[in-house]
């Protein structure tokens, strides 16, 4: 295996780290509005992702800085074709984090529920158009002989990808509502146990839809292997959680989405972004990719740093690891 090989995987790994943390965060996010009933248990919710959420998206740094590093082609291609849907992340993003920070600087009603709402709504954005980028990228988009987008924003909104939002969308909330349930106690564990029921059936059928029609346009044996897996792991997670076993439950929602990821990546490779103008326009893992030297440099410095990543927040998440509820938060704020 060379090393752009290996490094292709690497950010495999990375996005799937980046979508098992960043999605329960996202979908939390979400359930400000479809779950908490007053201004208290969103402020339950959002404490349940308050001391780790900044720290999820060091994977989204880690992703594209090595994308960046590794596969330069692909990441001035992806950046340039995606430009506006990849902004509209980047602000949520923004806006999102100052909304954590800033709503409880006011006691006014009205400063806390704006801050909410945004919270809400930068948490849906983004969980849509991850899954709109992804799906353009397994489908292929236009790329010319010279490496270049030449495509529009519309080109983008087709179908598959469209259906591809919709999963990340469903996905990312079913994965938010059992981390809830997880991490909370009292009526609104209950209430997320039940909401997850719903979620997560929907997800499944969503989720079915999406990962056959990759399989049959794109899949091999080994595809099918993690859309088995996906889709095995999406039913135990919403049979652990109506058993009450929330751990479990929230374990396997990571498994299928990390399956689901190893699904894409297995179809594209060895793509990073097919042309769908012209197969030999495709940008691979050859011809995308930095030079031997730049490669290895990188290497060594992923063997140090990325071990003190994983334990450091595998420390934070056992620090916040006990649940809260109603009765923890001292007032209305």
């Amino acid at each position: 295996m060379e090393l752009h090989d290996v490094w292709f995987v690497l950010i495999a790994v990375l996005w799937t780290g980046y979508f098992f943390l960043e999605g329960f965060d996202f979908g939390v996010g979400i359930l400000t509005k479809l779950l908490a009933r007053d201004r208290v248990e969103k402020r339950v919710l959002i404490n349940t992702i308050g001391p780790v959420w900044d720290g999820n998206e060091v994977w989204l740094l880690s992703a594209g800085g090595a994308t960046f590093a590794a596969f330069p082609e692909w990441y001035a291609t992806l950046f340039s074709g995606f430009y506006l849907p990849l902004l509209l992340i980047l602000v949520c993003l923004i806006v999102r984090g100052v909304a954590f920070e800033y709503r409880a600087k006011r006691p006014e009603e009205s400063w806390q529920r704006n801050w909410e709402t945004a919270i809400f709504w930068t948490s849906l954005v983004p969980a849509v158009l991850w899954g709109v980028a992804f799906g353009n990228i397994v489908r292929g988009v236009k790329i010319d002989a010279e490496m270049e987008y030449v495509g529009s924003f519309g080109d983008l909104l087709n179908p598959y990808a469209i259906l591809g939002g919709l999963v990340t969308l469903f996905l990312f909330t079913f994965h938010g509502t059992v981390f809830a349930a997880l991490k909370t106690v009292g009526d609104i564990r209950e209430r997320a146990r039940k909401l997850a029921l719903t979620l997560g059936l929907i997800t499944a059928v969503l989720a079915l839809v999406f990962l056959g029609w990759t399989q049959a346009d794109k899949g091999d044996g080994i595809s099918l292997v993690a859309v088995i897996v996906a889709v095995m792991a999406l039913v135990g997670a919403i049979v652990a959680n109506q058993l009450g076993r929330e751990g479990w439950s929230f374990a396997l929602s990571g498994v299928t989405i990390a399956a689901a990821v190893a699904m894409l990546f297995l179809t594209l490779f060895p793509n990073v972004m097919p042309s769908s103008l012209n197969e030999e326009w495709s940008l691979t893992v050859t011809n995308a990719s930095s030079s031997p030297y730049t490669l290895k440099i990188m290497t060594w410095c992923a063997a140090v740093a990325t071990p003190v990543v994983v334990l450091y927040q595998g420390w934070t998440y056992w620090v916040f690891r006990k649940r809260i509820g109603t009765q923890h938060i001292a007032d209305s704020h």
